[in-house]
C-alpha cells in the first residue's frame, strides 16, 4: 500500500508524522509523494486558530477529491 503524510502544524507535528510514516514503512508500506497515488493519506494537524481549522478542511477536501478511494485518517 502506498501513504502520504500531510503535516500542518509545529515541529512536535512534524515528529509524530515521520514517527507514524516509519510505523507504516515497517508494516509493509510505501512512502508516496503524490496522493493521487495514495491508498492511505494521513493528515496530522493541530487546530488553535480559525487559519488553521480552515487550512486542515482543504486539506481533507483535496484528499478526498485527488484520492477518492483512499483511507483517510
Amino acid at each position: 500500500m502506498k501513504v502520504s503524510v500531510i503535516t500542518l502544524g509545529c515541529k512536535v507535528n512534524q515528529y509524530e508524522s515521520q514517527a507514524m510514516l516509519n510505523g507504516l514503512l515497517t508494516a509493509g508500506c510505501t512512502a508516496c509523494d503524490d496522493i493521487s497515488q495514495s491508498d492511505i493519506i494521513l493528515i496530522n494537524s493541530c487546530t488553535v486558530t480559525a487559519m488553521s481549522d480552515r487550512k486542515v478542511r482543504q486539506s481533507v477536501r483535496r484528499a478526498r477529491r485527488e484520492s477518492p478511494d483512499a483511507v483517510l485518517v
